[in-house]
């Protein structure tokens, strides 16, 4: 990821547009903002989501509340908690989904 040259910019995401998006099971809702190729969002996952593909995009990953399960397209499996963070590179280790049981929101860089 490469912050494109941009000055010194406020998001104020209560005052983006929100975008509903379905899981496999639940839903999102996410609020954007993009500065060429970086893009920024806030996305709240609602009880019961399960992401509907596998990603290869790479990000930073912040969970700001709630707890999720990271699933990697090998099996492996990550919990994750409020406060912690994961990154991965475009067409890292493995493709990656989120999964909540009971919600959770993540501030996500990519």
């Amino acid at each position: 990821m490469k912050i494109p040259a941009t000055p010194f910019t406020i998001t104020k995401f209560s005052e983006l547009p929100a975008s509903a998006a379905a899981g496999s099971t639940g839903s999102s809702l996410s609020r954007t903002a993009e500065m060429g190729d970086l893009r920024i969002r806030l996305v709240e996952y609602g009880p019961g989501y399960l992401a509907d593909h596998w990603c290869d995009r790479g990000h930073v990953f912040y969970l700001l509340r709630g707890e999720v399960t990271v699933e990697l397209g090998d099996g492996r499996s990550f919990p994750m908690q409020a406060g912690e963070s994961f990154q991965v590179s475009d067409h890292g280790d493995s493709p990656h989904r989120v999964r909540t049981a009971t919600g959770a929101a993540a501030f996500i860089l990519d």
